[in-house]
């Protein structure tokens, strides 16, 4: 997964962990805070998606890529400012689905958003989706 405008927009780093496991950092400054003094959601969304994208690819057979098609999370508590990391890890792999499951935590190591997701499979080349 290569580097994209949106993940050097929030200064967001991304990295594999283990197959099926990535993680996500950024650090929450002004420039990521709502109107009410907290990071915006969308910013810890851009996060999970993106973490659970990298997990899911790193299971890839060469050329497949994916989508997410269902991602549900919640908001445990507010964020103000510092580290946000956030890992994700598949809990299930198909032939044309994964499911995954991602925690966010803050710099003090709170729970801050739990998300779950499914991801589509696409099939890369000239091979069709099983």
């Amino acid at each position: 997964m290569a580097e994209f405008p949106l993940q050097r927009l929030i200064g967001m780093t991304i990295a594999d962990v283990s197959p099926g496991v990535a993680t996500a950092s950024l650090e929450v400054g002004d420039d990521l805070l709502n109107p009410n003094g907290v990071a915006h959601g969308g910013v810890v969304f851009i996060m999970v998606d993106t973490a659970m994208g990298k997990a899911t690819v790193s299971m890839l057979e060469p050329g497949d890529r994916c989508a997410s098609i269902d991602v549900q999370i919640r908001f445990l508590e507010a964020v103000t400012a510092g580290p946000l990391h956030a890992e994700a890890r598949v809990i299930r792999r198909g032939r044309r689905l994964f499911h995954l499951a991602a925690d966010v935590h803050d710099g003090a190591g709170s729970l801050v958003a739990t998300a779950t997701a499914t991801f589509a499979v696409i099939a890369g080349g000239d091979r069709a989706a099983p």
